[in-house]
């Protein structure tokens, strides 16, 4: 058995893997984590880089570039202009990142569910009623991106974006064993809802980015220019930035989750599986 084996053996213990990403100050780890990933020092840049690819499955085989000036810098890596196939039918909406697929399903009496058993509210979700009322009979499918993922976000089809609503909050990681012990975890994070708008019919979807432990960083260069986010403060920023199907949209500094709300006329399409993972460009929702 490999070094990196055992050790992902006891950290996905689920007991110790909680108690280790979440049961410490949240808050702080995050912003350390951020200085530190970001120093271009060489011992510290090799020493971090190499303990990102011991504990992460990383594949840098379709990166644009494999040598980084920080951890940060391997983290928002760029993809090889080839890398990724973006399906072309109009009737397809593609999944905005490469991921895990998470909790999908319909919206029910307003609410979804991070996994059985554990519903929440779309208005706690995404900040306002009336925002939510748009996807009250529709449909959600939630993306998570792990450590070692491509974490650059995109189009999911040509639109426009109408709005970002950003929402402070907590750092709570956001894998499964988190998911299975915290209520409504995706409603006390960090969040930045993004309205968009398809210039095809005019349907209205909603990105969701997440931020989590490690992370509660959230780049939207459309909108925030040099700055992450949350530079702004809470609240609701008006926007008409277009998007070809695919265009790159904004990036995590590290994994996290997207959950996308889509209306009755656009549905998850039938291969999606839970727990399977799945690339940008990708089919995600399909017309009915």
């Amino acid at each position: 058995m490999s070094v990196r084996s055992t050790l992902m053996r006891v950290v996905l213990q689920e007991d110790l893997n909680f108690l280790l990403t979440n049961r410490i100050p949240r808050a702080a780890l995050t912003r350390l984590m951020g200085r530190v990933s970001k120093v271009e020092h060489p011992a510290v840049r090799t020493v971090s880089i190499a303990l990102w690819r011991l504990f992460c499955d990383v594949d840098l085989t379709d990166a644009a570039e494999t040598r980084f000036r920080s951890l940060h810098a391997a983290f928002i890596r760029r993809l090889r202009p080839d890398a990724r196939a973006v399906d072309g039918d109009p009737g397809v909406s593609v999944s905005p990142c490469d991921a895990i697929v998470g909790a999908h399903g319909r919206v029910r009496a307003g609410q979804v569910h991070q996994i059985k058993g554990f519903p929440y509210d779309l208005a706690d979700l995404v900040g306002d009623g009336a925002d939510a009322a748009a996807f009250r009979d529709g449909w959600f499918v939630t993306l998570r991106l792990t450590a070692a993922m491509y974490h650059r976000f995109h189009a999911p089809h040509d639109l426009v974006v109408e709005q970002v609503r950003y929402i402070s909050g907590d750092t709570w990681n956001v894998n499964p064993i988190a998911l299975r012990r915290v209520e409504r975890l995706f409603c006390k994070n960090e969040r930045a809802p993004i309205a968009v708008r398809l210039n095809e019919g005019g349907a209205r979807l909603m990105l969701v980015p997440v931020a989590a432990i490690l992370v509660a960083s959230i780049r939207l260069p459309f909108l925030d220019g040099e700055h992450d986010v949350r530079a702004g403060g809470e609240g609701v920023r008006a926007c008409a930035a277009r998007f070809a199907k695919g265009e790159e949209m904004g990036w995590f500094e590290h994994g996290s989750t997207i959950v996308v709300l889509s209306p009755p006329g656009w549905q998850p399409v039938a291969e999606l599986v839970e727990g399977a993972a799945i690339r940008m460009g990708e089919p995600l929702l399909r017309r009915s």
